[in-house]
């Protein structure tokens, strides 16, 4: 496995080779992370991870500065799992000078739910993935459905722009209890790690009921934002969508319920996708 760090030499090592497999990431890897290279490593050429915390992507109050840098780390874990190249660039190296020119996403799907939480999040996300888009060139780019709006988000900017990248997406890791896999989850005390789990579990709860006689959306909602209140929990959103643009469902629709919401001082985020719903 090679470790590169600019993008030259990425484009030299590629060069020649079939359009790589890419699974981007923050690092500070774990068993989910490991599963979309996996999924990755079943289609043809060299697989390829990006290692890069993306500074556009968070707020001036959220956890830049403390997100876990574990390279060293990471890229064992890279190589057990098969993984050929890890482009680990510097700030510098992608970022040359300030980030003017910025991809900004269609308000009626970036700027709900999580863009409303956190505003530019999706620029950020939108704007860092083109360029590791350009740098890689991959055929294929692997995307975990945990953070479901950031891979619909990314499925649209493709489709948009006609870029030559099929877009994957991966079904979520959880733990034995059900806890999505996130780097997040270890900022969690032992107590909260015990009750993190209940926010599947809500999840959980909403996709069995959708659709019962008596139950609407907004009642769903409400009944879970109040269970996870009761808890400790200080939740942004829990909201019922259709699967494909995150808009309001109409009857018969596919659906997903996402939420997001802070458990002490850590922000957790999930989703259940629903066959059909109220």
């Amino acid at each position: 496995m090679r470790i590169i760090h600019s993008i030259p030499e990425l484009r030299a090592a590629l060069r020649g080779q079939p359009a790589p497999s890419f699974v981007p990431t923050m690092g500070n890897l774990h068993a989910g992370h490991l599963s979309l290279i996996e999924t990755a490593r079943r289609r043809a050429g060299p697989v390829v991870a990006s290692i890069f915390v993306n500074r556009l992507q968070f707020a001036p109050h959220e956890d830049f500065d403390r997100y876990p840098r574990t390279l060293e780390r990471d890229c064992s874990a890279l190589l057990d799992s098969g993984c050929d190249v890890v482009f680990a660039p510097s700030e510098s190296e992608l970022y040359p000078e300030a980030q003017t020119y910025q991809l900004h996403a269609p308000s009626s799907l970036a700027d709900i739910l999580e863009g409303r939480s956190r505003p530019g999040f999706f620029t950020g996300v939108c704007t860092v993935v083109l360029k590791l888009f350009h740098a890689v060139q991959p055929g294929i780019a692997v995307f975990g459905k945990k953070d479901y709006q950031q891979w619909l988000i990314v499925k649209g900017m493709v489709a948009q722009l006609n870029l030559p990248v099929e877009i994957h997406g991966a079904e979520t890791v959880r733990d034995a209890d059900g806890l999505a896999l996130s780097s997040r989850n270890g900022y969690l005390s032992e107590a909260e790690r015990r009750e993190a789990p209940r926010l599947h579990r809500v999840l959980q709860g909403i996709a069995r009921d959708a659709g019962g006689a008596g139950i609407g959306r907004a009642q769903l909602e409400e009944r879970a934002m109040a269970e996870l209140i009761e808890h400790g929990w200080q939740p942004d959103y829990v909201a019922i969508r259709r699967r494909f643009d995150l808009g309001e469902p109409l009857p018969g629709d596919p659906l997903v319920v996402l939420a997001a919401a802070r458990l002490g001082g850590t922000r957790l985020i999930d989703n259940v996708e629903i066959a059909r719903g109220p």
